[in-house]
Formats: C-alpha cells, structure tokens, sequence
C-alpha cells in the first residue's frame, strides 16, 4: 500500500506540474504580444549614429532650476561658423531618451545643431516632487534652451527651431507664442494636453467626470499636505488584460518594452510616464491653441498619423493657425508610431522644413 500511495502521490505532482506548466503557457500566449514589442518599420528609439557626437549639458531656466539636456554636433561641423539648431521635447511623461534623442539624432545627421532636453521635475532635470505637472514651466524649458544655444558660439540665435512631440508639441506651442526667437515650430503626434485633460479623445469625457477628477484631486491635496502618500495617475498601464484598450496596448508596446523603456536613475519602473494627481489637473487651465495665430508669419507643421488617436489636435492646430502652416499627414501611421519607426517618421519634410525655415536672411 505505501509504495502505491507513493506511485499516487508522484503522479499527482506530475500532473499538477503540467497543470502550472499548462497555465503559464497559456498566460504567456495571451500576453505575448505585450511582452514581444512590436519593431516593425524600423522600431529604434535608442539609435545611436557615428556621424555626430553627444554632449550632456546643463542650463538653468528663469526660475533657476537646472534642466538637463544632450547636445548633438554633427561630425565635421564649422564651429568658426554660425549654424542652424533645433530643440527637440520629448512625449508627455517620457524623457529626452524617448524618442527626443532620436530625432535629435537623426536631424543631426542631417546637419543641424540639435538639443533634446528633459522637462522640469522629469529625467535628469530638477524640479520637486518628481513627475510633478506645470504647463508654464515647461514652456519655460523651451525659452531657456534658447537662451543656451542662443549663447553658443557655433549656433546662429536667428535660425533655432523647435520640434515637440506628444505632449512637447503643445508646450513649444505655448512657448513659442511668448517668444520670438523660436523661428520653425514643428509638432509630432501632438497632444493638446489641455484639451486631452478637460475633454478626453474626441471629447468623450463629460463634464461632470471632469468635476470627479478635480474633486479627487482637491481631496488628495490635504492627504499630501499633511504628510500623506503622493498618488500618481494617468500615464502607461504596466500589466495588459482582455479587457485593455487599443491605445492602452499602443503605450504599453513602447513604455513597457524593450522598445522603448526607459527608468531614469533615481526613480523606479513603477512610477515612469505617471504624471502626480494633485499637479496634473493643472492641464485643465492649459489652453496652448489660444492665440496660436499671433505665431505668424513664423511656419509651422502639424505632422500626424494617419491612423493617429491624437489626430485631432493636429488638426485643431492647424485650422486654429495662421499661415504660413502646413498640416502633413502620414499614410498609414498611428500616434506611437511617429515615436519611433524610422520608416514611416517623415525625416526627409522635417529637414526640408527647417533647412528653408531657418536659412540665412
């Protein structure tokens, strides 16, 4: 009996065994593509090229705060000579190596002085607490990476341009209504960030959901102020389910895949690309497209995607601007596409752009 109690018991831990084997399978075939990023079209957001060279830098803004950048230099430039530059935002929630250094990169390349920077209270830049929300001061950022290549002696201070995404794309707007220097202003895949907090995509949030969001906010405020845990919102889902969204699964390819995260030092996996709930209702009095036409007669171009959830802010901008503007639409493309798939970013109109935009006079 005992040794057929034994013989009992060994294959119930072997069939247990396969049952776990079985379900872990299962589990890893049902999330595979969320754990197996997507590199089609090219998928590079850490390219690196031996054409140019990268410099970290450092500059303060108006409210002396450090923000951190990389300077590219393409190889072979005249620095006796005074040249074209480009400043390059990251996404909302993301950092200047995510996505921002790779089109600085690739505008290098093309022959440009490029700086991609990580906004206040992100990245390697100061600001407290981290991941904190301030429309005006990223605005800020943007003047004050003018003031620092405008201060360099191989840039020209009258031909430096400006490039956000996502996110970026409203907050050079904004800055680029207040200050003059800014010449080319170039938006990729953007987000309205304020219009996106009020409304939600294709204004699918009621205002009554908006008065929940402020009220939860208002209330985390004396948990916070009273030495209570900060809580985060928003930002990139970390685990995909069969009830998770096309868009939901769109970040998540990136933010959460080899493909694109990235964790700076002195902050963890679980905390990236979440903005704070009591900073971000600050996007609520952010109106980025109000007065966007006194941008002119400075160009401008609203690049998209086709297929881009984000399309309309775009196309918001673009009707709200003045000319001289163009909207140019990529066949084809969605919202994180444009992060990142070399093959469909259009690197050839961004150059074309800046090169006439930013010429001598």
């Amino acid at each position: 009996m005992k040794k057929k109690t034994i013989i009992r018991r060994v294959l119930t831990m072997i069939a247990l065994g396969l049952l776990l084997s079985m379900t872990i399978i299962a589990s890893k075939t049902f999330v595979g593509a969320a754990y197996t990023p997507d590199m089609s079209n090219g998928a590079d957001n850490f390219y690196k090229s031996n054409k140019v060279t990268m410099k970290k830098v450092e500059f303060k803004n108006q409210y002396n705060m450090n923000v951190a950048g990389n300077l590219f230099i393409p190889k072979g430039l005249k620095k006796n000579t005074k040249n074209p530059a480009i400043i390059v935002g990251h996404p909302m929630g993301a950092v200047k190596e995510q996505s921002a250094n790779l089109y600085a990169t690739k505008m290098a390349e093309r022959g440009f002085v490029t700086l991609s920077l990580d906004l206040s209270f992100w990245g390697e830049s100061e600001g407290q607490p981290r991941n904190a929300v301030s429309p005006d001061i990223y605005a800020e950022d943007f003047s004050a990476a003018v003031d620092f290549l405008g201060t360099r002696p191989f840039v020209d201070r009258d031909r430096i341009g400006v490039l956000g995404v996502c996110g970026s794309g409203s907050f050079a707007i904004s800055a680029a209504k207040i200050d003059p220097r800014m010449k080319a202003i170039a938006t990729v895949s953007m987000y309205d960030m304020g219009a996106a907090n009020r409304n939600g995509l294709k204004h699918s949030q009621t205002l009554e959901q908006r008065k929940k969001i402020l009220e939860e906010a208002a209330e985390q405020r004396y948990v916070e102020f009273t030495g209570g845990k900060t809580k985060y919102t928003s930002g990139t889902v970390h685990e995909l389910n069969e009830n998770s969204t096309a868009i939901e699964r769109e970040f998540y390819d990136f933010y959460r895949t080899p493909r694109g995260e990235f964790t700076p030092k002195g902050t963890s996996l679980e905390l990236t690309t979440h903005p704070t709930l009591t900073s971000n209702v600050k996007f609520m009095n952010f109106y980025p497209f109000e007065d966007i036409e006194t941008i002119s007669p400075r160009p401008m171009l609203f690049i998209t995607g086709e297929n881009a959830h984000s399309r309309e802010f775009s196309e918001d901008a673009y009707k709200l601007a003045a000319e001289p503007k163009e909207l140019y639409i990529v066949p084809g493309a969605g919202h994180v596409d444009l992060y990142d798939r070399v093959n469909l970013i259009p690197f050839d109109k961004l150059e074309s752009f800046f090169k006439e935009n930013l010429k001598k006079k």
